[in-house]
């Protein structure tokens, strides 16, 4: 069996993204052992984008413990514009009850197995992420979501093993998000948001809008666009 690393308190899941980049703030801030950052690739559009946003991230944080895990098995399933491009983009005239064309089958479910996994076997008790569910269409983004994991967590597990599945922006808004970002110090501007594009944000897609409209609601700009 593996040693855990005593040393590891916490495992935050980190996409590349702005949510994800707070959520591993907010580790870093409450922890007071070593964060250990874990990344996933599943065949998105800007998988390659996104990796470089994490490396960044964790290089800004000097996280010396990585670890980087392939879903791609989500891209040969299929069912999401974000792993198949000849499914379109949703555009603005999007329901807000509709479930966009983005939602990934399972992904979050996916991604916190992985998580869980991790700290199970570094010995972690606690597993950050940035999912929220104010302005999320998506249905693994929800608070009964959430409860309902954790409950799984602890049927899956050992009885020696604790981990518990923190989400410390669920209740926030994507403005609320930015404005506690830069509170923490968090690196906005090393953050990827956009679905489509790899070199510079497309500013249509789904994630651009929300993004822009955050730091417009939070009455700041935003840094990544002084870097691109």
């Amino acid at each position: 069996m593996t040693r855990p690393v005593p040393s590891i308190t916490a495992i935050a899941l980190v996409s590349g993204g702005l949510d994800s980049c707070v959520a591993l703030a907010e580790a870093v801030h409450r922890t007071a052992g070593e964060v250990a950052a874990l990344h996933a690739g599943y065949g998105q559009r800007t998988e390659s984008r996104e990796r470089r946003a994490f490396l960044e991230i964790a290089d800004h944080y000097g996280l010396a413990h990585r670890r980087e895990v392939d879903l791609r098995y989500l891209r040969q399933l299929g069912g999401s514009s974000l792993t198949d491009r000849t499914i379109p983009m949703p555009g603005e005239d999007l329901c807000a009850d509709e479930v966009p064309s983005t939602y990934v089958p399972f992904r979050n479910a996916s991604l916190l197995s992985a998580a869980v996994a991790c700290a199970e076997v570094l010995g972690a008790p606690e597993i950050y992420c940035g999912a929220h569910a104010p302005g999320s269409p998506y249905p693994d983004t929800r608070p009964a979501f959430f409860g309902a994991f954790g409950r799984l967590v602890d049927a899956a597990t050992p009885p020696s093993v604790r981990i518990g599945v923190r989400t410390p922006l669920l209740h926030l808004d994507k403005a609320a998000i930015i404005r506690r970002g830069m509170q923490l110090g968090a690196p906005l501007g090393l953050t990827w948001s956009c679905y489509v594009d790899t070199e510079s944000p497309c500013g249509d897609c789904h994630s651009c809008r929300l993004r822009s409209r955050g730091f417009a609601a939070a009455g700041l700009p935003d840094p990544l666009e002084s870097r691109c």
